[in-house]
């Protein structure tokens, strides 16, 4: 059986924030390394502040962009009250993809104990794109990317990844 060959996704990465610019970005720094890195293609790169309606909002015209497949935002998933990211992110998922803040915890438990109980990473799918929402650390980036996305995200990862199954995830849209 021959091996699969990589097929890049298109990534835009969202910074939620009220303080970071560019320049000071290092989770979105991080993110496009990696994504870049890895063979994917940043098509769009935004910092919004923490506003619910403005990130479900930007998530939201993503989701509609066909040159889009992926969302990463990084930032506001803490329990402050400020941080409003993962119910912006819920307010467009038409499915959550519930165990990915589980396997996000799991990664987390191993790298900062009991403190991984503090986040809300959270991933869901709506119009044919995939959304996942990361803290606001380098170091969370680095494990959500290193940990889990960088494998789903390739084609050729096995058993399964989320690249196989992209023409499917806006099938209900096309049926009669």
């Amino acid at each position: 059986m021959s091996e699969r060959e990589f097929i890049p996704v298109r990534i835009a990465v969202l910074t939620v924030s009220d303080t970071r610019v560019e320049a000071d970005d290092k989770s979105g720094n991080t993110l496009v390394d990696r994504l870049e890195g890895a063979g994917h293609i940043l098509v769009a790169r935004m910092i919004l502040p923490d506003e619910r309606d403005q990130i479900a909002d930007q998530l939201r015209a993503w989701c509609a962009d066909d040159g889009v497949d992926v969302v990463l935002s990084t930032g506001g998933t803490g329990l402050t009250g400020r941080d409003v990211t993962v119910e912006a992110h819920r307010d467009v998922y038409e499915k959550e993809i519930d165990a990915f803040g589980t396997v996000f915890t799991h990664v987390s438990m191993a790298k900062i104990g009991t403190s991984a109980v503090q986040s809300r990473a959270t991933g869901g799918v709506a119009q044919g794109t995939y959304l996942f929402a990361l803290p606001g650390s380098p170091g969370a980036c680095k494990d959500a990317w290193d940990e889990i996305l960088v494998k789903q995200l390739d084609y050729r990862h096995k058993p399964c990844n989320f690249v196989e199954i992209m023409p499917r995830l806006d099938e209900h849209q096309r049926r009669k």
